[in-house]
C-alpha cells in the first residue's frame, strides 16, 4: 500500500466497525456555539485501522485528526526507534511492555503505566527491552506522515 493510499485509509473512519452513532436531538449542543459549527465529531475504532508495518519489529495504527495525531505502536522486544526530533510534541504513554528512551544526555526507563511528554525538537531515541504497546499523541498533526516523508523507524530495527 502506498503512503498516499495509507494516510487516506488513516484519516478515513471505518464505518463497517466503527462503534454505532445516532440521533440525540438536544444533546450535546451549546446554542452560543453549537448553532455556528459545521463540525461535529469523527468516530473511530483504533484496532480496525490498518495496521502498517514500519520494520521487522514495530508496526503503528494511527487516526489524524484536524490539529493532531494519535498512534499506537506494536513494539518487539530488541527494537530501536533511532535518535530523532520532529516539531511535533510527542506524548507517549506505555501501556504494557518496557523501554528505555534516551534524550538530552539522560536515559529514561518507561515501562507500562509511564507517560513521557517530549517538547517539540527535542531528541529522542527508543530502545524496546521487552514487548510493548506504546500509544502516541503529537500536536500538531505529523504532516511528514501524511505527506510520506516521516521515515524515521522504516528499516531500521
Amino acid at each position: 500500500m502506498s503512503d498516499t493510499a495509507r494516510t487516506t485509509a488513516a484519516l478515513a473512519p471505518t464505518i463497517a466497525s466503527a462503534p454505532a452513532v445516532s440521533a440525540a436531538p438536544d444533546q450535546g449542543l451549546l446554542p452560543a456555539i453549537s448553532g455556528h459549527m459545521a463540525a461535529s465529531p469523527s468516530l473511530y475504532r483504533l484496532d480496525a485501522q490498518p495496521i502498517e508495518q514500519m520494520s521487522p519489529l514495530i508496526q503503528r495504527q494511527y487516526i489524524h485528526g484536524a490539529q493532531s495525531t494519535f498512534v499506537k505502536w506494536i513494539v518487539k522486544k530488541g527494537a530501536v526507534v533511532p535518535l530523532h526530533h520532529h516539531a511535533n510534541e510527542q506524548t507517549t504513554w506505555i501501556i504494557e511492555g518496557e523501554a528505555e528512551v534516551y534524550s538530552q544526555g539522560q536515559k529514561y526507563i518507561v515501562s507500562a503505566g509511564d507517560i513521557i511528554v517530549f517538547p517539540p525538537n527535542v531528541p529522542h531515541e527508543f530502545r524496546f527491552t521487552k514487548d510493548t504497546i506504546d500509544i502516541d499523541f503529537f500536536a500538531p498533526q505529523r504532516q511528514d506522515w501524511m505527506d510520506g516523508t516521516g521515515n524515521t523507524i522504516r528499516s531500521r530495527s
